[in-house]
C-alpha cells in the first residue's frame, strides 16, 4: 500500500511528460536509463549533503533558522540539481534521439524523477500514509518542476551549441544549472525555516508562503510544458528534411515576432520557425531547400527557364539574399 502511494504521482508525472511528447517520442530503453542513473544521483546528494551538514556544525554551533535556511540553499539545492544536471548531460547531449526542443524537458524529468522516487519511497516508508499524500501533491511535483526548469533552458542551450552561438550557449547553459538550484533551494529553505521556527506565527506565515511558492512554480511548470510540447520543433532538420545547418551568409537574418534578429531557421529566443516560402527541390541532389543554395550539396536555385550550372565563387558571391 504504502510502495504503491510513493509510486503513483511519480508514475503519473511520467505518463503526463511522455504524452506531450506529440512529435517524436524517445525510446523507452533512453527513458528508462535516464530514470535509473536518477536514483543513482541519490547515493551522490546523500553524500554531499552529509560533508555539507558537517561543515556548517562546524560554522554554526546551534541550530537556527538561518542554519537550516542555509543548509537548503547552499547545500541541498545545489547537491541534488548538479547530480542531476550531470546525469542528464552525460546520457543525452550528445544522444542521437535527442533531436526536438521537448526532449529535453522529456529527458530532464525522467531523470529529476527516479530521484524522486527513491527520495519518495524513503520518507512514506518512514512516516506513513499522511506524509505519502501530502508529497504526492508537493515533493514529488516539485522536482518535476525543477526538472522542467532545467529542461527548458537545456533545449536552448543545444540549440544554441548547434547554431554556433557561443554567448547564447554560454548563458542557457548557466541557467540550466542556477534555476533549478534555486528554486530547489528556495523551495526547502521555506520548509526548513518553518519547522525550525518556535513562534507559532512564524510557522503558519512560512506555511503560507510555502503554499504561494508551490502553486506559483506549478503554473509556471504546467505552461512552460505546454508552451514547448506546442512549439516543439526538430533541432536538427525542419519538417519534411528541409537542411537547417547552412552558412551565415546563405541564409541572411530575419526579425521574429518577438523582436529577435537571427541568422539561422528557429528564432533562438522564442523557437518560432522562420517564415519560409518558395520551397525547391535540388536538381543535383533531390533536398528540399528554401534558400538561394541547397543546404546539402550547395547547388544555387535554379531560375526560371535555365539550366542548373554547378556552384562557382562568383555565383556563390552574388547569390546572398534570401528568397521569402
Amino acid at each position: 500500500m504504502l510502495f504503491a502511494l510513493a509510486l503513483i504521482p511519480v508514475i503519473a508525472l511520467l505518463i503526463f511528460i511522455y504524452v506531450n511528447d506529440k512529435k517524436e517520442k524517445e525510446p523507452i530503453g533512453l527513458l528508462l536509463g535516464l530514470f535509473f542513473a536518477g536514483m543513482g544521483t541519490v547515493i551522490t546528494a546523500v553524500i554531499a549533503e552529509a560533508i555539507g551538514q558537517f561543515v556548517l556544525d562546524l560554522i554554526f554551533p546551534y541550530e537556527s533558522v538561518l542554519k537550516v535556511s542555509l543548509f537548503a540553499l547552499i547545500i541541498v539545492g545545489p547537491a541534488e540539481e548538479l547530480g542531476k544536471y550531470m546525469v542528464l548531460r552525460l546520457i543525452t547531449w550528445n544522444n542521437k534521439n535527442y533531436n526536438y526542443s521537448y526532449d529535453a524537458i522529456v529527458y530532464s524529468v525522467f531523470v529529476s524523477l527516479g530521484f524522486a522516487c527513491i527520495e519518495n519511497v524513503g520518507y512514506v516508508f518512514s512516516y506513513g500514509i499522511g506524509t505519502a499524500f501530502l508529497r504526492m501533491f508537493t515533493a514529488v511535483p516539485g522536482h518535476a518542476c525543477f526538472a522542467v526548469f532545467m529542461g527548458f533552458f537545456y533545449s536552448k542551450a543545444k540549440y544554441a551549441k548547434l547554431t554556433n552561438n557561443k554567448k547564447a550557449y554560454s548563458r542557457y547553459n548557466t541557467l540550466t544549472i542556477l534555476v533549478p538550484i534555486i528554486g530547489h533551494g528556495i523551495y526547502d529553505a521555506i520548509v526548513f525555516a518553518a519547522r525550525q521556527s518556535d513562534v507559532a506565527l512564524l510557522t503558519g506565515l512560512g506555511v503560507i508562503v510555502w503554499i504561494g511558492y508551490v502553486i506559483a512554480m506549478f503554473v509556471i511548470s504546467f505552461i512552460l510544458i505546454l508552451r514547448s510540447a506546442k512549439n516543439d520543433f526538430c533541432i536538427v532538420t525542419l519538417t519534411d528534411k528541409v537542411q537547417t545547418v547552412y552558412k551565415p551568409r546563405v541564409i541572411g537574418s530575419w526579425t521574429c515576432s518577438c523582436g529577435t534578429v537571427n541568422n539561422f531557421n528557429f528564432c533562438s529566443q522564442c523557437g518560432k520557425q522562420r517564415p519560409m516560402v518558395n520551397n525547391w527541390n535540388c536538381p543535383k541532389c533531390g533536398t528540399l531547400s528554401t534558400f538561394n543554395f541547397c543546404g546539402n550539396c550547395g547547388c544555387p536555385r535554379p531560375t526560371r527557364n535555365s539550366s542548373v550550372a554547378a556552384p562557382t565563387a562568383s555565383s556563390s558571391a552574388s547569390s546572398t539574399t534570401q528568397q521569402v
